[in-house]
C-alpha cells in the first residue's frame, strides 16, 4: 500500500492544452477534516485507508496543499439542459486534480468538487455544501455496490467555511473519481464553437485512451459511438431494474465512458412510481423517472450531431437505432433474473408490465418487494405479498400467471432461489430519508451516522445483524422530501 506522497501523476488530459482546460488553484476550506472516507476507492489508488485520518489527507482534498506533480485544471464543456442548448459551461465549482495511475495500470481522474470560483463558475461561488457533498458521495458508493456504473468518491472533507445557499451553510469538498470525466457536452463545444481541430483531438483522445480496441475496426470513430450507444443502454437499463433516478440528465451530465456522475437531485424509488420526479425544479417532468430511456436516446442523438465531422449521418443513424432494443435486452434481462427467472420466453416483458402496473396503483415499495419475493417459494412469497395490493383480483391473476411461470422455468429448491435472488435483489438502498438522517447529524458534527450507512451500503444484498433499520419502509416524511440542484 502506498502513502499518499507516493502517488504516480501522468495527467494526459491537461496536456491537451489551454483551449480544453483552465489552470486554477483550489481555493481552501477552513479547518477542514475528515467526515468519510471510502476504503475501497483508496484500494484503487493503492491507498493505505490509515492515511485517510492523518492531518495532511484532509489537508490535500480540503485544498491546502497539492502535490508537486498535480496540475489543477477546470475543464471547460457545453451541454443541452433541460433541452436547450447552452454554448458554456465547465467545470464550476469542480478542478480535474490530476491523473493517478496505479499499480495495476489504470488511470484514474482525482475531480474535487467544491474547490471554489473558475473562469466558468458564472454566477456561482464555486462551493459545495455538505448536503450535497455527502450525497454524492453515499450515491457513488452505493451505485457501485449494486453494480451499476458510476463514478467513484475518495472522501468527504467538513469545513468552517460559510456558504450561503437558501440559508447559511458549511462548506466541504468530495474528490470524486473516474477513469474520465470527459461528457457528451466536451464534444458539443468544440462542434458548435466550429473549432474543428480542437475537436479532432478530444476525438483522438477518447478514442485512443478509452477505446483502443475501436482502433482495430475499419471505423474507429464509428465503432466508438456504438460502444458509447451500447454502454448507455446498459446503464439506463440498470437504473430503470433498480429504480434510480438521476434528476438532471443534462448532455454536460452524460459520461462519455457510460458510467453515471454528476449526482445532483437523484433518488432511489421508494413506492413504485413510473412518474417519479426527483428534482423538484423539474416543473414539466422532463427527467421523471420513465423519461429516462427516451432521454438516454435523446441526449446520444445530441451526441451524435457533434460527431457528424467525423461519422457519416447515415451511420450516426443507424446506429442509434440499437439504442432502443439494447436497453430492452438488457433490461429484461435484469428484470427476469429480480424474479429469479433462469430461462427467457416471449410474454416475459408482459409479466413484468403487468406486475409494475400493480404496484403503481398499489404503493408497493419497489425494492422490498423484489426482496421478499425471493424470500421462500414462489407460492408462499405472493401469498405474503399479496395485501401489499389494492387490486386484489387483477394481483391475484398476475401471482397464478407468476407461479406457472417459476414452474417452467426448471426446478430449484427453496434455498437455490432464495440464494440467487437475494444476489440481485438488494436489501439496502440509498433511500432519501436514510441520506437526510446522516445529512442533519454530520451538520451537527456527528459523522458516524453517515460512515454507518456508507458501511451498510457497500453491502447492499448480505443481511447484516443489528441493521434492520435500513431495511425498512420509508416514514410518510421520508416520501416526500424535496430536493433540487441546490450545492
Amino acid at each position: 500500500m502506498k502513502a499518499l506522497d507516493e502517488l504516480t501523476f501522468d495527467n494526459r488530459f491537461a496536456r491537451l492544452g489551454d483551449a480544453f482546460s483552465t489552470h486554477v488553484l483550489p481555493e481552501p476550506l477552513d479547518a477542514p477534516l475528515l467526515v468519510v472516507a471510502s476504503n475501497a476507492a483508496m484500494a484503487l489508488l493503492d491507498l493505505d485507508p490509515a492515511v485517510a485520518e492523518t492531518p495532511v489527507f484532509a489537508e490535500l482534498f480540503g485544498g491546502h496543499t497539492l502535490w508537486a506533480e498535480a496540475e489543477p485544471r477546470a475543464m471547460v464543456y457545453s451541454g443541452h439542459q433541460f433541452g436547450g442548448y447552452t454554448p458554456q459551461l465547465g467545470d464550476g465549482r469542480g478542478l480535474l486534480l490530476g491523473e493517478v495511475y496505479n499499480e495495476a495500470g489504470e488511470h484514474w481522474d482525482l475531480h474535487l468538487k467544491g474547490a471554489g470560483m473558475t473562469p466558468y463558475s458564472r454566477m456561482g461561488d464555486g462551493r459545495a455544501v455538505l448536503r450535497s457533498s455527502i450525497r454524492e458521495f453515499l450515491a457513488s458508493e452505493a451505485l457501485h455496490a449494486l453494480g451499476i456504473p458510476s463514478s467513484r468518491a475518495l472522501c468527504v472533507i467538513g469545513s468552517d467555511t460559510p456558504v450561503w445557499r437558501e440559508k447559511q451553510e458549511r462548506g466541504a469538498m468530495v474528490l470524486r473519481m473516474a477513469p474520465s470525466h470527459i461528457r457528451f457536452g466536451h464534444f458539443e463545444y468544440f462542434y458548435y464553437t466550429k473549432k474543428p481541430e480542437q475537436q479532432a483531438l478530444l476525438a483522438e483522445h477518447v478514442l485512443n485512451l478509452h477505446y483502443p480496441e475501436c482502433r482495430e475496426q475499419p471505423e474507429p470513430y464509428l465503432a466508438m459511438f456504438r460502444e458509447i450507444v451500447e454502454r448507455n443502454a446498459e446503464l439506463i437499463a440498470k437504473w430503470q431494474a433498480y429504480g434510480f433516478c438521476h434528476g438532471v440528465m443534462n448532455t454536460d451530465n452524460m459520461s462519455i465512458l457510460g458510467i453515471t456522475f454528476d449526482f445532483g437531485p437523484f433518488a432511489f424509488l421508494d413506492d413504485f412510481d413510473a412518474h417519479f420526479i426527483c428534482n423538484h425544479s423539474d416543473h414539466e417532468g422532463r427527467y421523471s423517472f420513465s423519461n429516462q430511456v427516451p432521454i438516454g436516446q435523446w441526449n446520444l442523438s445530441a451526441l451524435a450531431q457533434a460527431l457528424t465531422p467525423f461519422i457519416s449521418v447515415e451511420a450516426l443513424k443507424e446506429t442509434l437505432g440499437l439504442y432502443l432494443p439494447l436497453y430492452q435486452a438488457n433490461y429484461l434481462d435484469l428484470m427476469r433474473r429480480r424474479m429469479g427467472l433462469t430461462t427467457a420466453e416471449d410474454d416475459d416483458q408482459k409479466l413484468v408490465e403487468r406486475l409494475l402496473q400493480l404496484m403503481q396503483n398499489s404503493g408497493v415499495d419497489y425494492t422490498l418487494f423484489f426482496r421478499r419475493l425471493g424470500d421462500e417459494s414462489a407460492a408462499l412469497a405472493v401469498a405474503r405479498l399479496r395485501d401489499d395490493f389494492v387490486d386484489l383480483a387483477g394481483f391475484d391473476a398476475w401471482a397464478e400467471l407468476y407461479k406457472a411461470r417459476v414452474a417452467r422455468d426448471g426446478e430449484y429448491s427453496e434455498e437455490q432461489r432464495r440464494k440467487r435472488m437475494h444476489a440481485v435483489n438488494p436489501l439496502y438502498i440509498l433511500r432519501n430519508y436514510l441520506a437526510q438522517n446522516a445529512i442533519t447529524a454530520a451538520e451537527s458534527g456527528d459523522y458516524s451516522e453517515v460512515r454507518r450507512l456508507h458501511e451498510v451500503l457497500s453491502k447492499p444484498f448480505g443481511e447484516q445483524p443489528g441493521m434492520e433499520q435500513y431495511a425498512q419502509r420509508p416514514p410518510d416524511w421520508g416520501k416526500h422530501l424535496e430536493i433540487s440542484c441546490s450545492s
